[in-house]
């Protein structure tokens, strides 16, 4: 039954899940660590990491290894689990696959009529929502440490957060060499 029910919650997440991966994130997380809770919520957040190291959209990667690990995490073998993140993933790409078929014609027909621009003004904000929740949720004792655990990692996390920041958005550097320079910071630095 656990196969049915991966189907069916990333088939949800990918039909109601706006913005892309990154919009994705906040509803994969609420579905996989507190909903089902198939995996905790630091194996999600280092599922989150390995997601945006490799190659692909990071909704995918996630769904792929939320998939694997749900499935190991219930005892079973590692071929049950590669089938339980195909599983995952084909669910997760199926309802935009199909919405896309489908509305594709229409879409090209109707797109600068006052209905379809509005509808896409209305979408705007959701995604930016959902873009802030999933940032939101990931700003956990798992990512910053905790102020009464451990108060050098997380002065040194909310240091190399704003630095990385400050470093993308003020000093336009390249989020890719932001992303090395933070990593090296974090070994040097944590431990």
């Amino acid at each position: 039954m656990i196969f049915l029910s991966l189907f069916i919650t990333f088939f949800e997440i990918g039909l109601f899940g706006f913005g892309g991966g990154y919009g994705m994130l906040s509803l994969i997380q609420t579905e996989v660590v507190y909903h089902h809770q198939w995996m905790t919520s630091a194996e999600f957040t280092n599922i989150v990491a390995i997601s945006q190291m490799t190659p692909g959209p990071i909704g995918i990667n996630s769904a792929t290894y939320c998939g694997y690990t749900a499935i190991k995490n219930a005892g079973m073998s590692n071929g049950l689990a590669v089938l339980g993140s195909t599983t995952a993933t084909l669910a997760l790409v199926l309802p935009s696959f199909i919405l896309m078929i489908l509305i594709a014609r229409m879409f090209f027909k109707y797109m600068h009529t006052p209905l379809m621009e509005s509808i896409f003004n209305g979408l705007r904000p959701a995604v930016v929502g959902l873009l802030a929740a999933a940032a939101l949720l990931l700003m956990n004792k798992e990512n910053f440490s905790s102020i009464d655990v451990n108060p050098w990692h997380f002065w040194i996390s909310v240091a190399l957060f704003i630095a990385t920041w400050i470093g993308t958005r003020v000093m336009k550097v390249n989020p890719i060499l932001m992303m090395l320079f933070a990593g090296f910071a974090g070994l040097l630095l944590l431990y």
